[in-house]
């Protein structure tokens, strides 16, 4: 890594590979020492260090002669930071906040779910899903990489063209049906090569990592989304308000916005 990043060497590296173990990326084979030095530029005991945590955490198994694998974490499911909201409100701002930007799809086409795709989308595994990548932008630049993965039943009307036009939450509207609810959880993450590129940041950079899902009023998951943000051209606002009794008093959000800058 040629930039100076805000920490050490192999702790990103070790951040952005345990992104990729998350998201499935990894689920055939793990880069071997070599490759993962090439891509990161970074030296063998960066690379070393880096797998190292990731061995201590349980999420890989390194053992002489059958290389790097991908270890199932425990309670996957259990560790995924969500919340559950009415989608009144949420949806018609996510819309809206994309009607004053650009598309740019990169890479469209229907692949065999991996497992987190699968767990997520609550279908078999191998099952065909449509993986789509798009980069938004406004006139300041990019704004967002977005990764979204729809089973095949419900991607009849999101073309490569149509997905460069419209927002894909209307596309799939369009194609007859109901939107019902999503979970959503919010994080940050940094950089790969890969997004840096696209959008125009210095590797390691940090953004802000959202993680969708969309359903239907069957209670069918139709959509999974993972966005990555541009913190300084994207803001995300909810508005709080205190239910409860006096000893119990909670916030709820109320109203989610997004702006994009």
């Amino acid at each position: 890594m040629q930039q100076t990043l805000p920490l050490p060497k192999y702790h990103s590296v070790y951040l952005v590979l345990k992104e990729r173990l998350r998201d499935g990326l990894y689920d055939q084979r793990v880069p071997g020492e070599l490759e993962l030095m090439e891509e990161f530029g970074v030296s063998r005991a960066t690379v070393r260090k880096a797998l190292e945590n990731l061995t201590q955490e349980g999420l890989i198994e390194r053992s002489a002669g059958r290389g790097t694998r991908r270890l199932q974490p425990p309670d996957q499911a259990g560790q995924q930071a969500s919340s559950t909201h009415r989608m009144a409100g949420l949806l018609d701002n996510i819309i809206a906040a994309s009607l004053d930007t650009t598309v740019k799809v990169i890479e469209h086409e229907y692949v065999s779910a991996t497992e987190p795709v699968a767990q997520m989308l609550q279908i078999e595994p191998r099952a065909q899903v449509l993986r789509a990548v798009r980069v938004r932008s406004t006139k300041a630049g990019p704004v967002s990489c977005i990764t979204t993965w729809v089973p095949r039943e419900f991607a009849g009307n999101l073309g490569r063209r149509q997905l460069g036009r419209k927002a894909m939450l209307v596309l799939i509207e369009e194609s007859g049906v109901e939107i019902g609810r999503a979970r959503q959880s919010i994080s940050a993450r940094q950089a790969d090569a890969t997004v840096a590129g696209l959008l125009g940041m210095p590797l390691g950079s940090a953004l802000l990592s959202v993680s969708r899902v969309v359903y239907d009023v069957n209670d069918r998951p139709v959509l999974w989304l993972q966005g990555l943000y541009c913190p300084d051209r994207y803001e995300y606002e909810m508005e709080l308000s205190r239910v409860g009794d006096i000893d119990a008093k909670v916030w709820v959000s109320k109203d989610f916005n997004a702006y994009m800058r």
